[in-house]
């Protein structure tokens, strides 16, 4: 029996290993197989990619139609010409020397004086005046009938101008009576009835002068 059970396991071993063998050599079949498949069907799509023809090319554009005719038209006015000129330079200037200081602007000038007056005539030698009595140039008879109608009297003080030749050159009344009635007649009656004296000066030089007179005038009753 010892016998028989040796020859079994021998048998046994040497069958797993031809069944191992055989099992090895299908594998390998089946794996060079599949892979000579997957080269070949990579091949034939890398072939196939590189033999396709290129796609023919695009029809050419059809030529525009030529413009219609036109007239004769001037060019259109070009630009003139845009010149950029240069930036110059800064220049630096020296170092300017400090201002003066600020004067104040000079006075105005000052208005001219006014003109000096005439001078004072010299005195005289022979001194003017009425010839007489100027009382005797105004009488009762001389009182105005307007004034006697208002009632009016009282005094009247007139500045009599003389000129050189000794004669009335104006009257002025000084003090008023109140009455232009009586104002007016007294200058009337001095310049109409008035002599006059000639002022002379110290060289006797004839010279004009004023003179101051007054008369009473006093309503009498008739």
């Amino acid at each position: 029996m010892a016998y028989a059970d040796r020859d079994q396991s021998g048998s046994r071993i040497v069958a797993i290993i031809i069944c191992s063998i055989i099992v090895a050599a299908f594998g390998y079949a089946f794996v060079t197989g599949l892979a000579s498949s997957v080269a070949k069907k990579i091949s034939e799509k890398l072939n196939t990619f590189d033999v396709a023809p290129p796609p023919p090319p695009p029809p050419p554009d059809k030529p525009p139609p030529p413009p219609p005719d036109q007239p004769n038209l001037p060019p259109p006015p070009t630009a003139p010409p845009v010149f950029n000129s240069p930036i110059p330079s800064p220049v630096t200037f020296p170092p300017q020397p400090p201002m003066p200081p600020t004067m104040a602007p000079p006075a105005p000038p000052a208005p001219p004086a006014p003109p000096a007056p005439p001078p004072a005539p010299r005195p005289a030698a022979v001194k003017g005046g009425p010839k007489g009595n100027p009382g005797s140039w105004f009488t009762d008879e001389d009182f105005p009938p307007g004034a006697k109608r208002a009632g009016a009297s009282g005094r009247v003080a007139v500045v009599m101008s003389i000129d050189a030749s000794g004669r009335p050159a104006g009257c002025r009344v000084s003090a008023s009576s109140g009455n232009q009635d009586l104002d007016d007649t007294t200058c009337r009656l001095a310049t109409r009835r008035g002599r006059w004296n000639i002022q002379k000066d110290a060289d006797g030089n004839a010279q004009p002068y004023s003179y101051t007179l007054s008369t009473r005038w006093v309503l009498k009753d008739e």
